[in-house]
């Protein structure tokens, strides 16, 4: 852990923002308070663009001084592509890389961690919002506006989808919102199986790469 930054490790709660911007895709993650609050911010976030990869950098605050992880695609200009998280020092956090076929009708992300090995599936949390939200963006006049309506677009992250779905972690986008923000709530996961820094870094990757 960088002195002066947050153990990540040690918090299941977080609240994710974006920021406002025209060219390129800015977040900033911070810890709720227990008074309601969203806390101050302890992590920036910059996805770079014009480049041939992805690359997402994270960083202790916004003058980018202090780096702490990044997302780097292993592929150029592959909707299949596995995606590289790796701390400042370029120690393999895990990997995530979308499901294709199945983001067809929901939004599906596999999580892997440092030795390559699936940890949990993401996926929107509920098949009809996910597919009425997709109909919509068909509708003349009105899909251009999908992402203002009301319709849920809420991930859960589960352990052992196929089998018993145990659900380790939660992202849920707060409704009627300007900019996307998200509350993101591990407290599930008391056994802590998913790494807090690749929680963190697919709820940026599933955002910036589907061009939210």
């Amino acid at each position: 852990m960088v002195a002066g930054v947050i153990d990540i490790s040690a918090h299941d709660r977080f609240v994710l923002r974006q920021r406002l911007k025209l060219v390129i895709n800015q977040y900033e993650f911070s810890v709720p308070g227990e008074d309601g609050t969203d806390g101050e911010s302890f992590c920036f976030v910059e996805q770079r663009r014009f480049k041939f990869k992805e690359d997402i950098g994270f960083f202790a605050d916004e003058t980018k001084t202090t780096p702490l992880m990044r997302i780097l695609a292993r592929q150029r200009f592959d909707p299949k592509a596995r995606y590289d998280i790796a701390t400042a020092d370029g120690t393999a956090i895990g990997q995530i890389q979308k499901v294709f076929g199945k983001s067809i009708f929901r939004s599906t992300y596999t999580l892997f961690n440092g030795d390559g090995e699936e940890v949990c599936v993401a996926r929107e949390k509920s098949v009809g919002k996910a597919l009425f939200r997709r109909l919509i963006g068909f509708v003349p006049y009105v899909g251009g506006y999908a992402d203002w309506l009301p319709i849920a677009y809420d991930f859960e992250f589960v352990r052992d989808p196929e089998g018993d779905a145990e659900v380790l972690a939660l992202n849920v986008r707060r409704r009627f919102k300007w900019r996307d923000i998200y509350d993101i709530d591990a407290s599930a996961d008391t056994a802590r199986i998913l790494d807090r820094r690749l929680l963190l870094a697919a709820t940026v990757g599933m955002d910036a790469l589907q061009a939210r």
